[in-house]
Order: structure tokens, then sequence, then C-alpha cells
């Protein structure tokens, strides 16, 4: 599945003011699937401990089902295109609303280990589909005027989901008097963490009956005269009849990129591919998703009252959203390339501040005191730079970077490599904090460090630059 190519943006092609608000409304309507995938992928951080005491595993195999979400999401991103070609992006949509609602009733109500690491991989494939479809949908339905703004508004909905799943857990923590095995409602705590996404899961659903299917999807089906219809709804007065020939020969001319596109040169890929995957990697490798599945772990590990670590969770769920407020403003005005170059600087100071606070032997069960405001201090920085650099840049670059000739199939490959490398790091957290929890913070120091030169050297600025000028 592709987007809408690009448009002239004439004053012709700006939607009226009329229109606009019914545009915002459908963005951010088909980007609640974007709040439901940050949402669905943090709130398992409210669990961790409690599913850890429930059925009594060690650190390795707790990894693997806080992990083993990631395995779904891997194949929802790889196959929703196909899906949302077939059936349609709205259907797409309302499958994965269904499979978020049906995972949040079986996380909750799970009977054993390995039916809750099954529902987790029902969700994980509705996180892969929303984080496809979203994007997509938006792309194809908004003005050509509005597009990057409206875009935006899918990595906003996963921060903001982020941060109230994290206000979420802190609330039914407080109920449940501060044990996440506390009752509520029948249930123990975590229970009722994982089952609340069904209301935004439900309401997910119900908005995806009230938006408009794709044009682009329409035209692809023949059915002309209803994408004319919503053409019209949301750009306002255009020249209708040229602008579906105008889909449907941009369409026509598109080259479907294949797997075979992308080899080529001394290691296998062709080098901007190998781009692609390293910065998919950097941006896990740095430890990013350890501050969103384990944080509330991390900070009781080093003496922090559960209710606290919980709160901590939900500011650094805060912080995530002001720094990416921060790179939506800037990214088009300072460029990829710089951003990146001071994320991972600040990301670097952050980890190893981190890593030397941890370094230290807890006393009466707690970090001294000046380490342990450190580390706090320090988490909270390592989030903010890493919001307003690579938590948006690194999307942004693999949208622009690469050729139109290859561009579909190479996004597909470097996505993979974020989603594999993302469960190496997910899976691999809890056995090496029980080995040494300063040096794995000095691991994600040095990728950080090591992202530096490797922006510097392989990395293109593309601000500025038209899709076309990337070959």
């Amino acid at each position: 599945m592709t987007s809408t190519a690009q448009a002239p943006q004439s004053g012709a092609r700006t939607a009226h003011p009329e229109h606009l608000g019914h545009v915002i409304f459908i963005a951010a309507a088909a980007a609640m699937g974007g709040f439901l995938f940050g949402y669905d992928s943090s709130v398992i951080n409210g669990a961790v401990e409690a599913i850890r005491g429930r059925y009594d595993i060690g650190s390795a195999a707790l990894a693997q089902v806080i992990a083993i979400a990631l395995i779904g999401c891997a194949i929802g991103a790889a196959t929703a295109g196909r899906i949302a070609d077939r059936i349609g992006r709205i259907r797409c949509m309302q499958i994965a609303a269904v499979l978020f609602t049906i995972s949040a009733v079986g996380s909750a109500l799970p009977f054993a280990l390995w039916d809750l690491a099954f529902w987790r991989i029902v969700g994980g494939f509705a996180i892969g589909m929303a984080s496809v479809i979203g994007p997509a949908y938006i792309a194809e339905v908004a003005p050509p005027a509005y597009r990057g703004r409206l875009g935006s508004f899918q990595q906003a909905a996963i921060v903001v989901g982020i941060a109230i799943s994290q206000l979420v857990n802190w609330g039914l923590l407080n109920a449940a008097g501060g044990d996440q095995r506390g009752k509520l409602m029948g249930l123990e705590a975590w229970q009722v963490m994982l089952g609340v996404m069904v209301v935004p899961a439900v309401l997910y659903g119900l908005l995806s009956f009230a938006i408009p299917e794709s044009p682009r999807f329409l035209i692809s089906v023949g059915k002309r005269d209803r994408a004319r219809a919503i053409l019209a709804e949301v750009e306002g007065d255009i020249d209708l009849d040229a602008r579906v020939n105008e889909i449907e020969l941009a369409m026509k001319s598109e080259h479907k990129s294949s797997f075979r596109d992308l080899l080529g040169g001394g290691f296998f890929f062709k080098p901007i591919v190998w781009v692609g995957i390293g910065l998919s990697v950097f941006q896990q490798f740095v430890g990013i998703n350890v501050a969103f599945y384990y944080s509330s772990t991390l900070w009781q590990s080093v003496g922090v009252d559960p209710t606290d670590s919980f709160f901590y969770s939900f500011t650094t769920s805060i912080i995530n959203i002001v720094g990416t407020v921060i790179a939506m403003i800037f990214v088009d005005r300072v460029g990829r390339k710089p951003l990146a170059l001071i994320g991972s600087v600040g990301m670097a100071v952050g980890l190893a501040l981190e890593a030397w606070a941890f370094s230290y032997d807890l006393v009466g069960g707690k970090l001294p005191s000046a380490q342990g405001w450190t580390a706090l201090i320090a988490a909270h920085v390592f989030v903010l730079f890493f919001a307003l650099s690579w938590g948006v840049v690194v999307w942004v670059m693999l949208g622009e970077m690469f050729p139109n000739r290859l561009r579909a199939a190479a996004l597909g490959v470097a996505a993979a490599a974020q989603w594999i490398a993302n469960w190496a790091i997910t899976a691999s957290f809890p056995s090496l904090a029980d080995w040494n929890l300063s040096g794995t913070y000095v691991i994600y120091t040095v990728f950080a460090a090591l992202s530096i030169p490797f922006v510097l050297k392989f990395v293109k600025e593309t601000k500025g630059k038209s899709l076309e000028e990337m070959g």
C-alpha cells in the first residue's frame, strides 16, 4: 500500500475553512490507532512485577512474555498493506479495533502464562496494523496543503497514548493501595490495567464508522463516483475530474518495488538500504523502550516506592510528549541531521549519568540520595533528547531518503529491522539488569555515542528536497 502521490500545493488545492474542521476530525479519528499503538505498547509497564509474582517466573521468561507482542507487531505491519489494498483502509482499521478489544479482554482474564502471551501477540498484530494503516490513510485523505501537519497526528497520538496508559496505571495502583496485585473490581490491579484498553479500542472502532474510505482505494476498485464525493468533502471546491484522473495516473505510474530491487553492492543490500537499517537499529539500541516497558520495575529495583515508580513513569511520558512537540516544530527548520546529532549527544550524556548512578551499591534497599536523584533526572533527560530527535527524525528520514523505485520495499526492510531490534532490547533487559544494571546502561551509552559518527559519515540531509531528488 502506498500513499497518494505528492501534488502541487496551489491555492486551488487547499481545503476551504469549512472543510478543514471535518478533515481534522477524520485525521484525529484515524490517529486513534496511533493512540492505541502507544497505549498497548506501554500499558504492560504497570503489570511486569505482578506477572512475575503471579506466575513465579524468572527474568528470562518474563522478558519473553513482555517482548512477544513484538512478534505480532512485525506480522501485523508486514501484512496490513496487502489487507488494506484488498478490503479497504476502513475495514482494516475495524479489524485492528476488534483485535485490540479481544486482546484487552484476554490479557485481563488469562488462565495461564501462555494464554497471556497469546493475547499479547494478538494485541501486537493490531499495533502493527495501526502503525501502517493510520499514516497511510491520513496521507491519502488529507488535502496536500495540510498533509504534513495532519500526518503528525499519528506520532502525537502515540506519545499521548503512552502517557495516558501510565496515568491510568498510576491511578489504578493508588486505588489498589499501592499493590499491583491488590483487588479491584474482583480482579488483581494489573488485570484491570490491561483490561481498561477496551474503552479506547471500542471508541476507535466506532469512529471508523464515522469517517470515509480513502478516495485512492475507491478509485482502485472502480468506485469513482464515491471517490469524487469524498474528495469534494475533504478538499473543497476543486476540479474533481482532474483530481480523480491525477490519482489514477499516479497509481498507474507507480513502480511496485520488490526485495530484489534492494540487492546490490558488496554487502548484499545497496548502501542506502544499510543506512536505513542502521537508523532503525540505533533508534532501538539506545534502550528507549526500556523506559516505556520496564521503567516501573527499574525504579522499584533501586528502592523507589511502587506508587512513586508509576508516577515517574507518567512524568517520563509527559517529557516524551514535550520532546515530540519540539521535534515537530524544528524538524523542518533545523533539519533532520542536526536534530539527530543533538539528540545523540543528549542521549549519551543522560545514559552515561544513569550508568554512573546505578553503579553505586544500594543503602537500605535504595540508591544513595545524590545518585537516586541523578538517575531520575538523567532518565528524563534521555527521554527528552530521544523524543526531540530520533523518535521523530528516523521516521521522517525513512520516508524521504530512499529513491522512488526502492521506497516501499526499503521502508519495509528498515521497519522490520526496527521491530527486531526492539525485540532484542525488550527481551534482553531483565536478564541484563540482573547481571549488572550499570553495565546495561553502559551498553546503551555506547550505542548512543556510536550513532554520532554514523550520522556524520553516512546520513545525508533530506530537508527541503523533493522525493524525486532522492535518486
